[in-house]
């Protein structure tokens, strides 16, 4: 057969194509399972099974454990959006714009948070060269966030500009990873304000507003009886 007359190769057939709509609740069921029996508890048929999927389709989409375990910590709220287009609270103060970025959660979410976190220190001791992606994740974009909170504040006057703004966009991250791994207690709303009036406000040269005092107990009583 000459090359004139050769029959033209049939052109390659395309796999059907995967269906990424149930990712959202394969991953939230990936999380709640890593919440409840660590990382080393862990598999990917029990996520299966907690989503109804079938286990067929989360290993081709999945094809480890802790590539699954990366995508379901990619899908939590608790970081600001990896996103360029995310833009930190902009209240007018610095202190304003670092209680804006410290959001209140219910128990159960602080709870389920904490064990989340110390699933992935399970992880990262099995897999540490998944660290790079865990910091792409959820370390570089709320400390990009601080970065431009603080950079605000130099811009406008509030701070000057000397003040180690990397350090101390590093230290709210930091400190609730510690908390976490070392005390076991998720960073409570609590904890992080006084971090920010303690720490924080002081290591840039501002001077955090007085507690509200108290009202004596007998002024109280008197006014409830009027």
């Amino acid at each position: 057969m000459t090359a004139e007359t050769a029959k033209p190769a049939d052109p390659p057939r395309l796999g059907r194509k995967r269906d990424h709509s149930r990712d959202p609740e394969i991953l939230e069921a990936a999380l709640d399972v890593l919440a409840e029996v660590g990382y080393e508890g862990m598999t990917v048929d029990m996520v299966a099974t907690r989503a109804k999927a079938g286990k067929a389709t989360l290993y081709r989409r999945w094809p480890s454990k802790a590539e699954l375990v990366i995508d379901a910590v990619a899908c939590m709220k608790q970081p600001p959006s990896p996103d360029s287009s995310y833009v930190p609270p902009d209240t007018g103060t610095l202190r304003g714009d670092l209680i804006a970025m410290v959001k209140p959660k219910a128990l159960t979410d602080s709870n389920r948070h904490l064990k989340v976190m110390l699933g992935l220190a399970s992880m990262l001791s099995q897999h540490p060269e998944m660290l790079e992606a865990i910091n792409d994740i959820m370390l570089r974009p709320r400390k990009g966030a601080y970065l431009e909170i603080f950079q605000r504040a130099i811009d406008r006057g509030e701070i000057q500009a000397g003040v180690d703004v990397d350090l101390l966009a590093s230290l709210g991250p930091a400190m609730g990873m510690f908390r976490a791994l070392y005390y076991q207690k998720a960073p409570s709303r609590d904890f992080m304000l006084h971090l920010i009036d303690a720490v924080v406000l002081p290591a840039v040269g501002l001077t955090p507003p007085a507690p509200v005092a108290a009202e004596p107990v007998s002024a109280t009583v008197e006014h409830a009886d009027q």
